[in-house]
């Protein structure tokens, strides 16, 4: 099945046409600015021109940086206050005259990673954490996702773990990669205690450095890096959007 993937970043939305039996791009990615503010409408304005940019008719996955139930919006850490309680697949759906799924960004990630990227042919439960300006997160089992889980924001260390050992607080607290290495291990091994994972696949822009921390990485389970970068995502989208037309 072919669908327009979607990945709703706080920069960029970006899109291209997936074969969502085989993961492969059918087009190249489009981007466009995401606009600011990122209001539903202004976002849904966009949607339709990455739609009429590939002329598509089709179905549509979008990975969207919220918690997401039922396609309504729950939260809005990164994006417009005037989300919260708008039901996106409605919204988008109205605006494009498409079928239109939308799911968290970072599940979506998980989903693409899990089917085409670093933990194909994995089962068993796999933690995909997202390590950037905070920690997105998805958790599957056997392939099956437990959506918008936002284990970034789980309390740890007297805050939130996002707080403790993402990215930004890597830059913010001017720490080496060794020093961040072994914050960021502490936590490793509090998830695995909770979930106990067969593997975790490390996203974001600190996989591809992981040669300078990953010594530091004591868990059982496997730790792989994505390799699927910046696709993820929209594969993922487009995955989503297959599964809940079958």
């Amino acid at each position: 099945m072919e669908v327009l993937g979607i990945d709703f970043g706080g920069s960029g939305i970006k899109g291209a046409i997936v074969d969502a039996e085989t993961g492969a791009l059918l087009t190249d990615r489009h981007r466009i600015v995401t606009p600011q503010p990122a209001t539903p409408e202004m976002v849904a304005e966009t949607i339709v021109q990455l739609v009429r940019h590939f002329a598509w008719e089709g179905p549509v996955g979008c990975g969207f940086p919220a918690l997401i139930n039922h396609g309504v919006a729950m939260s809005a850490s990164n994006i417009d206050k005037s989300w919260i309680g708008v039901n996106a697949e409605t919204l988008f759906s109205e605006y494009t005259g498409l079928p239109v799924f939308v799911v968290n960004d970072a599940d979506a990630a998980g989903i693409g990673e899990l089917r085409f990227g670093a933990g194909n042919g994995a089962d068993g439960v796999v933690l995909l954490l997202t390590i950037g300006t905070g920690i997105g997160s998805a958790l599957l089992n056997d392939g099956v996702l437990l959506p918008s889980t936002e284990f970034g924001h789980i309390e740890f260390k007297g805050d939130i773990a996002e707080r403790y050992c993402s990215d930004a607080a890597r830059v913010r607290d001017g720490m080496t990669w060794e020093k961040w290495g072994k914050k960021f291990n502490k936590y490793l091994m509090y998830m695995e205690k909770l979930f106990s994972p067969n593997m975790f696949i490390i996203g974001g822009g600190v996989s591809k450095k992981m040669e300078l921390f990953q010594h530091q990485l004591k868990v059982k389970a496997k730790v792989v890096p994505a390799s699927l970068r910046n696709q993820a995502g929209i594969i993922g989208a487009a995955c989503y959007a297959a599964d809940r037309l079958k």
